[in-house]
């Protein structure tokens, strides 16, 4: 079989290697990936038979083609993985799932090949021998990072210990699909319909999302009596449709009991996809592997390509950050608790504090989430981003023509991103933006295809942003909250980071090979334009009126921005913390499910100030450190966000949409990818190590 998903006859750039996604069938994938595999395997068969030591030229040509043969894996699985995130099906699960074991087997194998590695030693070695048009700091870079990654793999242990690793990393990539896929069953298993009397206080365009999930409701089970049209999901525009305005308490009890117990034996819809087992089994086995490789947790293991040194060095920095959050969250929750009595409540509860939150930002700011979504359309807010990126960084984005394009659903849109002074292209973004069944929870992005220039081949950088907003309803498009807008910004922003890479080698181009401890410094830094008087004039436009966001509620807006920032903050820490000490544990006893549950409450005891109700399972629906690549690793967004409130303090300094600083912004972090440590293209822009006054400033936690 030959590679049949490129895409054919479209005008757009060959440079950017579309995929034909109609032809992307998991059949077709999944075969695509085994052949990749294959071809791969016999050039490792081929290296580790060799007798001989090559010459560095040699050395280097025999990697780079082993290379170009393990991205083809990569690619074809890569497409299968995101169609499993954004429109699973059981056939696509199914195609997925039987992958994982032996691309698992594949990648320890590449990573544990003392042949492999010593080619890598040599070319590094020899590094000032090699041709001319070899012997530059990118290539130089890969070589270096790409010892690491074999170092990280057990390259250097026994045979014994080898196949413990492999048998360790394989049950891994198993069990921590199985997780994703637990909470994805169990948030689309749940359906509330609705009483007519249960609606008082759910805005029109709450209604209009519920009834939307009615409908959906209806066509899947098309004999069943519903009271009304109206159907409550766990998606999240239709849970804080409830959760924010819905007047009904026992409701919203209902619901956050429900979402909250996701994938847990706490669920009141059903048990079957409890994630315990599985969240023990992993935190297990990742323990097993860091003591393999010499290491006391797995939380040194994840450190080793981290910015922070050290599991202490990120408790002390999140403990220091929870004292500074506690007084302003002490007096939030004093303010909720006032609220509380006002509207006759007994006492608060869990299920009270978003829907009193939005009563609270009303009296104080005149402000509603959902009032504002009107001033939001989606087509509005992405022109004004798009300006806003112009502004800064001299780029221009083109949307494509849905002809010239092929996607993986109706909504998807795609654009290309131009340099706006010299006109060159530089790659494209897929836009997924609405939440649907079959479509994992969140928002995030997918760095697909990464920039490589080779033996005078060029591909672009490729790109999907991934969203849960709330659909277009009838004729209008998609309404945004500002929550939502916040989402996109930051999205976009790793996109950015992505797409503006000027590295020409793969492995370390754009995100690739980023620590990730600041990949969440563009993403958290492009927040910061969604926000400021300038942003939001380029940013709404009332979708009747088509007035911008009048001045009383864009000041009051702006002025909101820190509303409950030290509750998110303590909540932020909590997870942090939960993150750290659970990748951290270094007993010799086996950990227990109770014993995470004891981390979560210990934590919670120590920073938080508000107590959820005992069934509450937050854990088992944590795919950022169970599914995700955030184990010992959640801290990484605060972190990330002492560099990006630093950063935009220079633009505060110089003018918030000054072009020369943005442009630096985009040569010195943007441009870079992994070419230099992250703390030194910080310190390229920013001529000094950030500190985290502007992040409490901006946070609204000093004065």
């Amino acid at each position: 079989m030959t590679d049949t998903i490129n895409l054919t006859g479209s005008p757009l750039n060959d440079n950017l290697h579309l995929v034909d996604f109609d032809k992307a069938t998991p059949e077709t994938l999944q075969a695509l990936t085994e052949q990749a595999l294959h071809a791969a395997s016999c050039q490792l068969d081929n290296i580790e038979a060799r007798q001989d030591t090559p010459d560095v030229a040699t050395a280097f040509a025999i990697i780079s083609s082993f290379d170009d043969a393990t991205a083809q894996i990569w690619r074809h699985f890569g497409i299968l993985s995101h169609l499993n995130s954004v429109a699973s099906t059981d056939d696509i699960r199914h195609a997925h799932h039987a992958l994982l074991p032996k691309l698992s087997a594949f990648g320890t194998r590449t990573g544990q090949s003392t042949a492999l590695y010593q080619l890598y030693q040599l070319v590094h070695d020899e590094f000032d021998k090699l041709p001319d048009e070899l012997r530059h700091d990118a290539q130089k870079r890969a070589i270096n990072k790409g010892l690491q990654e074999f170092v990280l793999s057990g390259v250097a242990l026994d045979d014994e210990k080898k196949s413990k690793f492999a048998a360790i990393e394989s049950q891994l990539s198993v069990s921590c699909a199985k997780f994703a896929d637990n909470i994805m069953d169990a948030t689309y298993h749940f359906a509330r319909p609705l009483k007519q009397d249960e609606l008082s206080g759910i805005s029109s365009n709450g209604l209009a999302l519920l009834k939307a999930a009615g409908d959906a409701y209806r066509a899947k089970n098309p004999n069943a009596s519903l009271p009304s049209d109206y159907v409550a999901t766990l998606d999240m525009p239709c849970y804080l449709a409830v959760m924010e305005f819905a007047d009904n308490r026992a409701l919203r009890e209902q619901l956050y009991h429900a979402y909250n117990t996701r994938a847990s034996d706490q669920s009141p819809d059903t048990t079957e996809f409890d994630n315990a087992d599985l969240m023990v089994e992993i935190l297990t086995l990742r323990k097993q592997k860091a003591e393999l490789l010499g290491m006391s947790n797995y939380s040194e293991y994840s450190l080793a390509t981290k910015m922070a040194d050290s599991s202490a060095e990120i408790e002390q920095f999140l403990l220091q950050l929870s004292a500074a959050a506690k007084p302003k969250a002490i007096a939030e929750l004093a303010e909720l608790e006032q609220a509380a009595k006002k509207f006759g409540l007994d006492k608060l509860q869990a299920w009270d504090i978003a829907y009193l939150s939005q009563k609270i930002r009303q009296e104080k700011f005149n402000l509603s989430s959902d009032a504002l979504r009107p001033y939001f359309p989606l087509p509005v807010v992405l022109d004004g981003l798009f300006d806003i990126c112009k502004s800064l960084f001299g780029i221009r984005f083109v949307q494509a023509d849905k002809a010239h394009f092929s996607a993986w659903h109706d909504d998807v849109l795609f654009y290309t991103l131009y340099d706006d002074d010299s006109d060159t292209l530089l790659g494209g973004v897929y836009l997924d933006l609405f939440a649907r069944a079959g479509k994992q929870g969140g928002a995030w992005l997918d760095d697909f295809q990464k920039r490589q220039i080779k033996d005078g081949n060029t591909r672009l950088p490729v790109c999907f942003i991934v969203g849960n907003f709330a659909p277009p309803l009838g004729d209008k498009p998609s309404l945004l909250s500002f929550d939502e807008v916040n989402t996109l910004f930051h999205e976009f922003g790793h996109a950015l980071h992505h797409l503006l890479t000027q590295i020409d080698v793969a492995a370390i181009a754009g995100i690739n090979g980023v620590e990730w401890d600041a990949v969440e410094l563009p993403s958290q830094f492009m927040e910061n334009f969604a926000i400021t008087d300038v942003g939001i004039g380029k940013i709404s436009r009332h979708i009747d009126s088509g007035e911008t966001l009048p001045a009383d509620k864009k000041d009051a807006l702006i002025a909101a921005k820190n509303f409950q920032t030290g509750l998110q903050t303590l909540r932020q820490m909590e997870f942090g913390l939960f993150d750290l000490r659970l990748h951290s544990q270094q007993s010799d006893t086996s950990l227990s499910y109770q014993d995470i549950l004891q981390t979560a409450n210990t934590i919670r005891d120590e920073i938080a100030v508000i107590t959820p109700p005992a069934y509450q399972r937050m854990g088992n629906g944590f795919s950022h450190i169970f599914a995700g690549g955030y184990a010992a690793g959640y801290y990484s967004y605060i972190w990330a966000e002492v560099l990006s409130a630093d950063a935009f303090g220079k633009f505060e300094e110089d003018g918030i949409y000054n072009a020369k600083t943005g442009r630096a912004f985009r040569q010195e972090i943007l441009a870079q990818g992994s070419l230099r440590d992250a703390k030194d293209n910080y310190l390229a822009f920013r001529g000094r190590a950030a500190t985290t006054d502007a992040l409490l400033r901006h946070r609204g936690l000093v004065e």
